[in-house]
């Protein structure tokens, strides 16, 4: 279910939530206004499908809150993870340069919150304002780079190391040890979202809790050595922490 939050609300929030992308910091002010006139703020239950693989187009999304899964579907009807997205994310914003589209599905794995945005003004956007334009392509090599590095460590980092990195995710480096972590969703999804079934998630999270000094109880992490976390991590990858690919 969706509901949609009151127009004064909307209209005191849609703004400045936009100006805070980079798409829409640099567009024409009457594009910007539009969007914020034309866009929806709804509230979105656990399970909800904001849209489905192969689905029209015809909005996309900002992220203010919560967690998003990003899926596919195989050959044999199951489901593949592909990436967790939250707050501060766009999706569905590059289905008009694919057929008009979407090349995934996305569900809500918690209650979000998401600014809903027509895609056809975006195409006009891009189409009528070169500024726009711009900043989609930088978006996509924004996309493409993180892709890439997911690549990387899929193809390079074994099982234990994955979940480091992506424990490395959620730290930052000025924080003062020891930091305490909450997994930001179920392990299932962790599991998923790394490429791993959960049986595999398990037997390689218990072995970085022997390599390392991390502390793990049900969803809460406590990481007493940030430096010896990361030098095993990252080991395997092209990059030091901090990485701006791990916040990005």
């Amino acid at each position: 279910m969706a509901s949609t939050a009151s127009p004064s609300r909307e209209e005191l929030h849609i703004p400045t939530a936009l100006d805070n992308q980079p798409l829409f910091r640099g567009m024409k002010a009457e594009f910007r206004d539009t969007f914020a006139q034309s866009s929806q703020i709804q509230i979105l239950s656990k399970g909800t499908i904001l849209f489905l693989q192969d689905d029209p187009a015809e909005w996309f999304y900002l992220i203010l809150s919560g967690w998003v899964k990003l899926f596919t579907e195989t050959m044999d009807g199951d489901e593949a993870v592909i990436d967790m997205v939250s707050n501060g994310h766009m999706i569905g914003d590059s289905a008009i340069l694919e057929d008009g589209v979407h090349s995934f599905g996305a569900a809500a794995v918690e209650p979000v919150t998401v600014i809903r945005l027509p895609s056809n003004l975006l195409k006009q956007a891009i189409s009528e304002d070169h500024q726009t334009a711009l900043a989609m392509l930088g978006s996509l090599s924004r996309h493409r780079k993180r892709q890439s590095r997911e690549i990387e460590s899929l193809t390079l980092q074994n099982a234990s190391q994955r979940i480091g990195c992506f424990l490395l995710r959620l730290c930052h480096p000025e924080q003062s040890m020891p930091i305490e972590l909450t997994l930001p969703y179920d392990k299932s999804l962790i599991a998923a979202r790394l490429g791993m079934k959960s049986e595999t998630f398990s037997r390689a999270l218990n072995k970085l809790r022997k390599e390392t000094s991390l502390a793990i109880k049900g969803s809460m992490v406590t990481v007493s050595d940030l430096e010896e976390l990361s030098g095993y991590v990252c080991s395997a990858c092209s990059n030091e922490f901090p990485c701006k690919d791990l916040h990005g």
